[in-house]
């Protein structure tokens, strides 16, 4: 089964380089596919590379027609939130209508095997926590909206053309490879570690506290952190699954324990030993006050268990990187 040729797109990206890495380290046959709009060529640690978007029609032919492709992980959407509600066509025609044209290629060649990186986004404001899969799911942005349009879209395919897919729907990824090769590079950082760990290094003057009237135990918002490892891992599950004949399924991933932002500035500070000053500013509109996974179904099903549970471990693995990355920039 290892011999099985792998499409990654997005394979460039924060989740999808380490993907790529584990695919390999994994015995598996990888091509990337990815624009570089938000990637990094550098971070692809091997196998071969094509530099094109998910949507472009004449590419995927020509890819699809020279390779043979057992399997698709696509991790190639936008992901702003904030950016989402000021461009939503951006998104609905990055997220939606080129993962559409995706989706025809690989029905036109036979691929019916596909893993989907999903997001907590599509639940919403949360009714209950955890949050499990069967949460009602009426996200609150156009990210979110575009996600959940995509596992319609799934359904359907599966339905019509015999489409297999898993989406793993993420709640806060974190955290880089123990090697410290590869790791979170973003131009436009919006998540809580890195902005945290930028403080650390001197990047930024300080972090910002958006909001602490909430109702959690310090007053602020309190997020579940998932080491980014532990989610490749659960791809490997998926794809293992789906290459074994099995059903498509979606899943949430998370340690199914929450840490609030007051926590985990003091949790950074206490691996870099460095003061990171914080400020408080005023509570952004939407954020939930918590944001729990329930993660039990895909532990039954697929055996996953996080490796990474503890969020300090988690934020060392991310500190070890982004020292180096001070350094790149």
């Amino acid at each position: 089964m290892k011999n099985e040729k792998i499409l990654v797109v997005g394979g460039a990206g924060y989740i999808g380089s380490h993907m790529v890495k584990d695919l390999l380290d994994s015995g598996y046959a990888v091509i990337t596919l990815d624009d570089l709009s938000t990637g990094h060529r550098e971070l692809v640690t091997g196998g071969e590379f094509i530099e094109g978007g998910l949507g472009d029609r004449v590419l995927l032919e020509r890819l699809f027609s020279t390779h043979k492709i057992s399997a698709v992980m696509h991790f190639a959407a936008f992901s702003l939130v904030g950016e989402s509600v000021e461009e939503p066509l951006k998104y609905y025609r990055n997220n939606m209508a080129a993962t559409a044209e995706l989706l025809d290629s690989m029905i036109r060649h036979n691929v019916t095997r596909f893993i989907f990186s999903s997001t907590a986004a599509v639940y919403g404001e949360p009714v209950e926590i955890p949050i499990t899969e069967n949460h009602p799911r009426n996200p609150t942005n156009p990210y979110g909206k575009s996600k959940i349009a995509v596992e319609r879209m799934l359904k359907d395919c599966d339905f019509a053309y015999g489409l297999k897919y898993i989406s793993l729907r993420y709640f806060n990824a974190s955290g880089a490879d123990e090697s410290g090769k590869i790791g979170e590079r973003h131009s436009n950082e919006t998540h809580l570690i890195p902005l945290v760990l930028e403080v650390a290094t001197g990047q930024r003057e300080n972090i910002k506290i958006f909001g602490t009237s909430y109702p959690t135990p310090d007053g602020t918002c309190i997020r579940d952190y998932i080491h980014v490892s532990d989610l490749t891992k659960a791809h490997l599950l998926a794809l293992n699954a789906l290459l074994s004949g099995g059903d498509s399924e979606a899943y949430n991933l998370g340690n199914n324990r929450g840490y609030s932002v007051r926590e985990v500035i003091e949790l950074a500070r206490k691996v870099t030993g460095k003061p990171i000053p914080a400020i408080e500013a005023d509570k952004r509109p939407g954020d939930p006050a918590v944001l729990i996974a329930g993660s039990d179904k895909i532990k039954k099903a697929l055996g996953w268990k996080p490796d990474y549970e503890d969020l300090e471990t988690i934020i060392k693995t991310a500190w070890v990187w982004h020292q180096k990355e001070a350094t790149y920039t």
